[in-house]
């Protein structure tokens, strides 16, 4: 009958000149992986009279992680489950404002809320309270994965209310009769009647349009990997995926269009987008803020918001209420007038 092999067994190899050689854990790595060494000897016994002797002496000290490092870590982990654009994002901010700081270099185990802080008010010097608070974000999921029993009691900037300029019916039309260009043209079109994202529009094909109904469908984008090359991946959230129905006027400039709607990445847009506005002797505002344009206008006409969310692609409404719901100042104005009609004629 075979003798039943146990662990030290298994943990031991004869070496071809006779010698035993164990192996022993003498540390752990700080994501709590174990560190290994073998052990040699004439004997069992010499071999581990050699590990004990080794671990009396303190065994191994665990690599020395430094925030610097816990957050290329923790960017790394996400790869695989983020989008490119999110990890190139993330990247950029790790190396805009943690690597070769100060507070890059200290150790997980020796950060205090005091050095977070200070880091926090240095940071905040020349820099909106969004910049700061999601900088700090980052730095908080990276610390948490490896020092989970860390508790973060910082105080950060308070938010401020950002005054987004709100394109205007008559901003669009402007833009409309000025702009020649017809990748753009088309961009501005499926930006504020849709609204589709910038992204979403340069990934847009032949394949998605549906003329006879007037569908467009919105089931990709064009993002940068984390090589800084443009490539075409899913939508940015499973809300983004959605069907569009449009205008006829909006189909009618898609007819005959093969392959990429329109010719032009993200950021070639972007370029385009700004001679436009200079043309075109526009306030000055966003590519994006036709979204701002296209919600607000959905709002103002009494559109529920369920179904502004819907062809926004937006998945909660708390976005969509902070930034989107904006009051189009001549929307406004008309507004106001009406209240005021309404009490002048009770005060009479």
């Amino acid at each position: 009958m075979a003798r039943k092999r146990n662990k030290k067994d298994e943990d031991k190899c004869q070496l071809p000149s006779g010698s035993i050689r164990i192996q022993r854990k003498v540390g752990t790595n700080p994501d709590g992986s174990r560190i290994v060494k073998s052990f040699t000897g004439a004997t069992r016994s010499e071999a581990e009279f050699k590990y004990r002797e080794f671990m009396a002496k303190g065994g191994v000290k665990a690599p020395r992680l430094t925030v610097a490092s816990a957050l290329e870590r923790y960017i790394n982990s996400k790869e695989p489950v983020l989008s490119p654009s999110t990890i190139l994002n993330y990247r950029r901010v790790a190396a805009r404002y943690v690597d070769n700081t100060a507070l890059g270099y200290m150790e997980v185990s020796a950060l205090t809320n005091t050095e977070l802080q200070l880091w926090i008010s240095d940071l905040a010097s020349g820099r909106s309270p969004k910049t700061v608070r999601n900088v700090y974000t980052l730095v908080k999921s990276a610390v948490e994965m490896f020092s989970p029993d860390f508790r973060f009691k910082v105080t950060l900037p308070a938010p401020q209310k950002v005054e987004l300029y709100c394109p205007s019916d008559q901003d669009v039309r402007r833009l409309l009769d000025t702009v020649a260009d017809r990748d753009l043209r088309i961009a501005i079109l499926l930006a504020a009647f849709g609204p589709l994202r910038r992204s979403e529009i340069c990934a847009l094909t032949s394949d998605d349009i549906m003329i006879s109904k007037n569908m467009v469908t919105v089931s990709k984008a064009m993002v940068q990997n984390t090589n800084k090359e443009w490539e075409v991946k899913g939508t940015k959230t499973y809300g983004s995926y959605r069907r569009i129905e449009m205008p006829e006027s909006v189909m009618e400039e898609l007819k005959g269009i093969e392959g990429k709607i329109i010719q032009c990445t993200p950021s070639a847009l972007s370029d385009r987008w700004q001679r436009a506005i200079s043309e075109a002797d526009c306030p000055r505002f966003r590519f994006h803020d036709l979204r701002h344009y296209a919600a607000s206008i959905m709002h103002a006409i009494g559109v529920p918001d369920q179904y502004i969310m819907q062809r926004g692609g937006w998945t909660t409404d708390s976005v969509m209420k902070r930034v989107y719901r904006n009051v189009i100042d001549i929307e406004g104005a008309k507004q106001t007038k009406r209240i005021k009609e309404h009490f002048n004629s009770l005060a009479k």
